[in-house]
C-alpha cells in the first residue's frame, strides 16, 4: 500500500538527534531556544515560545488574547477537533463558521453573520497549505489567531502565513510539513505576550505561584526539529513538484483540483481534490489498487456538536479527497497514485 503521509527522517536528522541525546540536557534546555529562534527567523517574527504539541500552543494563545469563560471564540467547522479543545480549556464558547468549498478555508462572509458583541477572537487555520483570506478575515476586527500547523512557509501576498494574526501557532506532529514528532511553536510580533506565555509553559521554580502548565518540549525533539527546518524549503519544493505532475496528469479528469489563489502560494500539506459525487467510495476503490487516501477531515465539528447550517462543510466533506502527497513519495509510489486515480475515474 501506498501510505497516505509518511515523515522524511534523513541521516543528518538521526544525527542532530543523536548529538542531543549524548549532549548534557535532555529536557528542554539550548536546543529549544535555538529552534523557538530559527522558527520565528524564518518568518519574520520573534523568537516563539516551543511547546508539546499544537493544541497547546492554541491553549496558550488564546491564554495570551486572555480570552475565558463569557467569551467567543469563532473556528471552522471543517477542521481538525484541536481547536474546540483548546476554546474548551480556557472556558470560552466556541462559535462555528463555514467553509468555502472551493479554497476549503473559513468563508469571511460567513464568519461575519457568526460574530457577536462577545466575539474574542477567530482560530484561523490555512487549511492544507493554502492561506485563508487574511484580506477579508482581518477587515471583520476580532483578533486573528493563525493556525499555521498545516502551511508553515506559505505566503500570502508576499508575506509568510503566521506573521499576520495577533498571534500563531505552528504543529510539528509527525505528519505535519516539518516534524519533532509531537510538538508545536506559538508566535506573535508582541513580545510581552510571548514573555507571559513563556512563563505559563512550565511550573518548576517559581517564588509566586499561579497557574501553568506542563507544556515543554525536549532537546532531542527541538535537535529535529532545526534539521527539519533547515531542509523544509527542499520538501517543499518536492511537494510543489509532486503536485504540479498530479495536476498535468489529471487534467481532463472530473475533478476539481487544488485551489490556486492570486496572491496565496499553497504548500500541498495535503492534495485535497473535489469529485463529482461522494468521496469514500472512491477511496475504497483506491484502497484496493493499492493506494491509501483519505478524507481530509475525520468529521466536522458541526456534526461532532449535533448542529446543522454549514452546507459549504457539507459539501466538502462529502466531495474532498486527499491523496498522498509528501517529500518521501517514491517515483514508483506517484505512479501507482495517478494511475490508480485514473483507472478508478476512467
Amino acid at each position: 500500500m501506498v501510505p497516505h503521509s509518511r515523515p522524511w527522517i534523513t541521516a543528518a536528522d538521526v544525527r542532530a538527534v543523536a548529538r542531543a541525546v549524548r549532549g548534557a540536557a535532555l529536557a528542554q534546555g539550548a536546543e529549544v531556544a535555538r529552534f523557538e529562534a530559527e522558527v520565528g527567523a524564518f518568518l519574520g517574527l520573534p523568537p516563539g515560545v516551543a511547546v508539546s504539541s499544537g493544541t497547546a500552543a492554541l491553549h496558550l494563545a488564546l491564554l495570551g488574547l486572555g480570552i475565558g469563560p463569557g467569551d467567543e471564540v469563532i473556528l471552522p467547522s471543517y477542521v481538525c477537533v484541536a481547536p474546540l479543545h483548546a476554546i474548551e480549556y480556557v472556558g470560552a464558547t466556541p462559535r462555528l463558521a463555514d467553509a468555502d468549498p472551493a479554497t476549503y478555508n473559513l468563508d469571511p462572509a460567513d464568519v461575519r453573520r457568526r460574530i457577536t458583541r462577545r466575539t474574542r477572537a477567530i482560530i484561523v487555520p490555512h487549511q492544507f497549505g493554502l492561506p485563508a483570506d487574511l484580506d477579508g478575515l482581518l477587515a471583520l476586527g476580532p483578533p486573528l489567531i493563525e493556525d499555521c500547523a498545516q502551511a508553515i512557509g506559505a505566503r500570502y501576498r508576499g508575506r509568510p502565513v503566521g506573521s499576520f494574526g495577533a498571534v500563531s501557532i505552528v504543529s510539528f506532529y509527525a505528519t505535519k510539513l516539518l516534524t519533532t514528532g509531537e510538538g508545536g511553536m506559538v508566535l506573535s510580533r508582541d513580545r510581552r505576550l510571548l514573555a507571559r506565555l513563556r512563563d505559563r509553559r512550565d511550573y518548576d521554580e517559581r517564588r509566586r505561584h499561579a497557574v501553568r502548565y506542563n507544556y515543554k518540549l525536549t532537546d532531542f525533539q527541538a535537535a529535529l526539529g532545526r534539521s527539519q527546518l533547515r531542509r523544509l524549503p527542499t520538501m517543499l519544493s518536492r511537494r510543489a513538484a509532486i503536485a504540479g505532475r498530479y495536476r498535468r496528469r489529471w487534467a481532463d479528469l472530473p475533478i476539481t483540483l487544488p485551489d490556486l489563489t492570486a496572491g496565496r502560494s499553497h504548500v500541498y500539506h495535503r492534495f485535497v481534490i473535489g469529485l463529482p459525487g461522494a468521496a469514500a467510495p472512491v477511496a475504497r476503490r483506491l484502497a484496493r489498487l493499492g493506494v491509501t487516501a483519505r478524507l481530509p477531515i475525520f468529521q466536522p465539528i458541526h456534526i461532532t456538536l449535533g448542529l446543522d447550517g454549514f452546507p459549504g462543510t457539507a459539501h466538502a466533506f462529502r466531495h474532498g479527497l486527499s491523496v498522498p502527497l509528501y517529500p518521501a513519495l517514491t517515483s514508483r509510489e506517484e505512479a501507482l497514485v495517478i494511475r490508480g486515480l485514473q483507472q478508478v475515474l476512467a
